[in-house]
């Protein structure tokens, strides 16, 4: 297990178990400014509507959660399942909530957690542990010297019934996807697109360090030195899935890059492990079977971010399966790791890396079958010694300027080999 879920489930969640609820859904949030973080996970006010205590009150017959808001706003409320759990969505919310405010639940709610979902919208997850339908939802307004408060009423319901609500609220997200924005056209300058996928954001801190310091933080910082680096050079053009405390879903990042056409896709991490003495950048690549148990659990926790944020998790199956794609996924793959091999060989002489530093494993966001994808791990939260490194202006720009390198190698072997035929990674020295 994880020391990253462990976090979640001690800080901000109680054991995610399957079960029933019920949708009740309200008007959509508007937009609104967005709340930044802090490096100890606060939320901090940055709009003129903030959040300062949150409860749950009540037993099994009836719950009630209540969350006391500097003024009144709109707010959704839906059912996701797998696991099971109640959504809240508002308008940007500057969460200054209480330390270990949801930890703990009542009645029907185990636990909560809450915090920026995308750029102007807020959400809180309540994780409920029997069939639930919303009775009630609605906000006061202040008065008499009373805050403003959003309320949610919980009562006991059939499975039946909560099956049917998130088959409803599933029917309307794939209407919203399908009325998306068409795909970004290719570029037309010549230059390669790199995209830079900073991990976690938003609701989802990631790993979180004794110390308090945020993966999502640490992360973002280093993406930004990157795509500045990269940027400089005049042969790229670099996007970011994320450059703010926003929180993508893993599908997202992925359509992000392929809706850009990316010619190269590195989603960033600093994860945590059981085990102080676990230290050193990873390199990871897609692959159906992990290299072995450490990487397998990585994946799998990397793969809940969406649960944890309250996302519903579906599965892609509009992709063909046919001889011409299962090849394209394999040279995929390929250039991908000539891209690890190649970072490796640039970490080397400057970076400590994992004793095993090029990993494989089923990654939810490397899944692009026609964008070459890798995840670095930076180092590891739970060590101290790499915590310090992960937090030093030094060690971020000395590790950019070998990522930076490594991306400019890979696209000088890809172009050499790729006039003769298919990429070979036994030709990239570790």
């Amino acid at each position: 297990m994880l020391l990253k879920l462990t976090t979640y489930q001690s800080r901000c969640i109680a054991p995610l178990l399957r079960v029933t609820a019920l949708l009740a859904l309200l008007v959509g949030a508007f937009p609104g400014p967005a709340a930044a973080a802090d490096e100890g996970g606060l939320s901090v006010p940055a709009t003129t509507l903030v959040a300062h205590d949150a409860r749950v009150v009540g037993d099994g017959a009836r719950t009630r959660f209540v969350m006391d808001l500097t003024d009144t706003t709109t707010f959704a409320v839906f059912p996701l399942d797998e696991p099971d759990r109640v959504v809240i969505d508002l308008p940007g919310v500057g969460f200054a909530l209480p330390e270990g405010t949801g930890h703990d639940g009542k009645g029907l709610v185990s636990a909560f957690r809450f915090g920026q979902i995308s750029a102007g919208k807020s959400r809180i997850v309540l994780d409920v542990n029997a069939p639930v339908a919303i009775d009630k939802s609605f906000v006061l307004p202040p008065a008499d010297g009373q805050s403003a408060k959003l309320v949610v009423d919980l009562v006991p319901t059939s499975r039946e019934s909560f099956a049917s609500a998130v088959r409803l609220y599933r029917d309307k997200e794939q209407e919203a996807v399908a009325a998306s924005a068409p795909p970004v056209p290719p570029p037309s300058d010549g230059r390669l697109r790199v995209v830079i996928d900073p991990g976690h954001g938003g609701i989802d801190s990631g790993a979180i360090a004794k110390s308090g310091t945020l993966e999502k933080n640490v992360v973002l910082a280093f993406a930004k030195t990157v795509a500045k680096k990269l940027e400089a050079s005049g042969r790229y053009e670099v996007l970011m899935t994320r450059s703010d405390d926003s929180f993508i879903s893993l599908g997202g990042r992925v359509a992000f890059a392929r809706s850009h056409h990316a010619d190269l896709f590195v989603s960033i991490h600093a994860d945590s492990f059981w085990g102080e003495d676990v230290r050193g950048a990873t390199i990871y690549t897609l692959s159906d079977r992990a290299s072995d148990k450490m990487a397998a659990q990585i994946a799998e926790s990397e793969n809940k971010s969406d649960i944890l944020a309250g996302v519903a998790v579906t599965e892609d199956t509009s992709e063909v399966s046919d001889i011409l794609i299962d090849l394209a996924r394999r040279e995929t793959k390929n250039f991908a790791v000539v891209f690890a091999r190649n970072m490796i060989k640039e970490l080397k002489p400057n970076v400590r890396l994992f004793k095993h530093a090029h990993q494989q494993a089923g990654f939810m966001v490397l899944k692009a079958p026609d964008v070459p994808s890798a995840l670095v791990e930076l180092g590891y939260l739970s060590n101290q010694d790499d915590e310090k490194l992960l937090t030093s202006d030094a060690w971020r720009d000395k590790t950019a300027d070998a990522m930076t390198r490594a991306v400019d190698n890979y696209f000088r072997l890809r172009v050499a080999q790729t006039t003769t035929g298919s990429i070979d990674p036994a030709t990239v020295e570790q």
